[in-house]
């Protein structure tokens, strides 16, 4: 039987309530770490994924808590960069009282910290979609979004058998996220017999990205297939395309979907095709956050906000199950998770802490995102 998020929230209230009366409800807060941005160029993303994940503490409290106590956020600036991201995690495992740990959704930055990760100790949550963060061996990381490994397919079977493309330029970040996942969908396109005209990357926070533009006018490409890492890039490539009048169809990964990057770029991101992990036509649970999130904050939930508020959801189910608090414990009980519905999808989670194998496809119709097609893939 699959689990919901709301069916969760109503177990926990349950489950906490029995046996406490009065004081007792006041234990100390079960505390969970986050590393966001909240400076630098990723910090409006950031604030979708701390809305996310107050958001889902906001109703787990409000139903009574986790084990009669309530969950607490304590947060770092990770600055949106790798250094900042290193002192961040440092700083909130130093603190020695976390159960939990929701960390980037920045493959780069989730790099960065490996090493921390498998000596912290703490069921750690990311973002971070490059397929190689959940093969290294670490039982600690969790990760609360479908990998690349999906959307590389998803991307190339649209663009090919839908849009009828055949010479694609692909043009990514030079970073971890971005380079994993062009590899990934050149493969995925020589599969279906295609070679590129075009590989182009490009660093991100780079000033000027006329020399990628230029490149793509110039192969003949008849579709552009981006993974681009931050939003404020993938707003001024939009611009760019339309400056130099390339006009061929983009369909690029969730960060051209993003609320955010929709609002950077406006009308410049018109008529591009994108394939998000999120999308509030996706399921009824997706519905529901999206109404609640917009409800409690006045803005259109993504994936930044998604993610984040899965992974708290997620960690407090965990601990019900495991009727404590104790991160082996936590952790063994998020790896037998099976059939959790979050607003991302459904989870189940496999030794490696995948537990998400779908996306959509989405196309910006005047700034709104219309809903194309949820594509599900068997583990």
């Amino acid at each position: 039987m699959n689990t919901s998020r709301r069916s969760v929230i109503g177990i926990l209230s349950a489950g906490a309530c029995v046996g406490l009366v009065g004081p007792a409800f006041a234990a100390d807060t079960i505390k969970i770490g986050m590393t966001v941005p909240m400076t630098g160029p990723a910090a409006n993303t950031g604030q979708f994924q701390t809305q996310g994940a107050k958001l889902a503490i906001e109703q787990i409290n409000a139903a009574g808590g986790v084990l009669g106590r309530q969950f607490e956020l304590v947060m770092e600036d990770d600055q949106t960069t790798n250094p900042g991201m290193v002192l961040a995690f440092s700083r909130l495992v130093n603190r020695g009282d976390l159960a939990v740990i929701v960390s980037s959704q920045r493959s780069t930055q989730v790099n960065a910290i490996s090493d921390d990760i498998k000596k912290a100790g703490l069921p750690v949550f990311i973002g971070g979609s490059d397929p190689t963060l959940t093969h290294m061996g670490d039982p600690w990381i969790f990760r609360t979004r479908p990998n690349d490994t999906y959307s590389s397919k998803v991307m190339a079977d649209f663009g090919v058998h839908d849009l009828k493309k055949t010479k694609w330029a692909v043009v990514h970040s030079v970073d971890a996220f971005g380079s994993n996942g062009a590899r990934l969908l050149i493969e995925q396109l020589k599969e279906l017999g295609i070679t590129p005209v075009l590989e182009q990357g490009y660093n991100d926070g780079q000033a000027d990205l006329t020399p990628v533009v230029l490149a793509i006018r110039q192969s003949g490409a008849d579709i552009i297939g981006s993974y681009t890492t931050f939003e404020n890039d993938t707003a001024l490539l939009a611009r760019q395309l339309k400056q130099f009048g390339v006009t061929a169809p983009w369909l690029g990964s969730m960060s051209v979907a993003s609320t955010t990057a929709r609002n950077l770029a406006g009308p410049a991101l018109y008529g591009v095709y994108a394939v998000p992990d999120y999308d509030a036509s996706a399921s009824p649970m997706a519905k529901k956050f999206y109404d609640e999130f917009g409800k409690a904050y006045g803005g259109k939930a993504d994936d930044n906000s998604a993610w984040a508020y899965d992974a708290v959801t997620l960690a407090a189910y965990a601990m019900k199950q495991a009727g404590s608090t104790d991160p082996v414990k936590v952790r063994d009980a998020l790896h037998a998770v099976k059939g959790f519905e979050g607003a991302e999808g459904t989870y189940n989670f496999d030794e490696n802490g995948d537990g998400l194998r779908s996306y959509n496809v989405v196309r910006n119709d005047n700034g709104e995102l219309i809903f194309i097609r949820h594509i599900s893939f068997d583990k």
